[in-house]
């Protein structure tokens, strides 16, 4: 299991924005694993976890707040669906003292990755995240870490495409012209290798971390093109039927025709 939380924080002391630093630990080792983004946010959380679990595993679950990233009433957010979705389950804290490891490694962070960031002189996230990666981790890991004397229970992600379950993902209703709609915006489906979905069936839309975006059907991935507005409605008018039309040959629609005419 892994302990979650952001910190919130002016970690470059004035010298630069203030931002957020996410903050997962093993409650089993103490390893921790740390990224600085603007804030606690979905994008950056999704990024966040998939990274961890490439380079670690996937974990058994993830015990965190009820953050709106986490939380929702009655549905899952794209962070609870993605984390079901390799099969992790998320542990909800009642309150921040329920978190204590991550509670007080955020402290420490608070105090030793600060002074850290202050020798290097460093401003910004980009470059702090660096410092993470090249120096900050490894040392602190091998200092708090004990994971020598621990089985690794992590699963492999082996099998898992995780830039499709790492992603921002919503379900759009197939209209008769063969569209979707997303943010106000019309999306052509095209025929192309893939079948098409029919009419009034649901497509997945998923939004990629990189922000591209992909549409999938029974995971058919479809070609589609964005619309600059909403579609033209084909019309057809009635045409009235030609004279050698066999319905003017009946007595009874001979009839029904003259009164018409009159």
């Amino acid at each position: 299991m892994i302990q979650f939380d952001g910190s919130h924080h002016d970690w470059f002391e004035g010298r630069g924005p203030a931002c957020c630093l996410l903050h997962a630990i093993d409650d089993a080792s103490g390893r921790a694993f740390l990224r600085f983004v603007p804030s606690e946010n979905g994008a950056d959380v999704l990024r966040m976890l998939r990274i961890y679990c490439e380079r670690y595993g996937i974990p058994r679950a993830v015990y965190t707040d009820h953050g709106s990233v986490f939380y929702a009433e009655n549905k899952l957010t794209d962070v609870g669906r993605a984390l079901k979705t390799v099969g992790v389950e998320i542990i909800y804290a009642n309150s921040p003292q329920a978190k204590g490891r991550v509670e007080r490694g955020n402290r420490t962070h608070q105090d030793r990755l600060i002074k850290s960031l202050r020798r290097e002189g460093i401003s910004t996230m980009h470059d702090a995240n660096q410092h993470l990666e090249k120096v900050y981790l490894d040392d602190h890991n091998n200092r708090f870490a004990s994971t020598n004397d621990l089985p690794d229970v992590h699963r492999s992600t082996e099998g898992y495409d995780l830039t499709n379950i790492f992603c921002f993902q919503t379900e759009r209703q197939v209209y008769n012209d063969y569209t979707i709609t997303l943010g106000g915006q019309y999306i052509q489906l095209l025929i192309g290798e893939t079948p098409l979905p029919h009419p009034q069936q649901y497509v997945i839309v998923r939004r990629w971390l990189d922000g591209s975006l992909h549409i999938f059907w029974n995971d058919y991935e479809l070609c589609f093109k964005y619309l600059n507005g909403k579609p033209k409605s084909k019309i057809r008018k009635p045409q009235p039927p030609s004279p050698t039309h066999p319905w003017r040959f009946y007595t009874i629609g001979k009839a029904r025709y003259a009164r018409i005419r009159r």
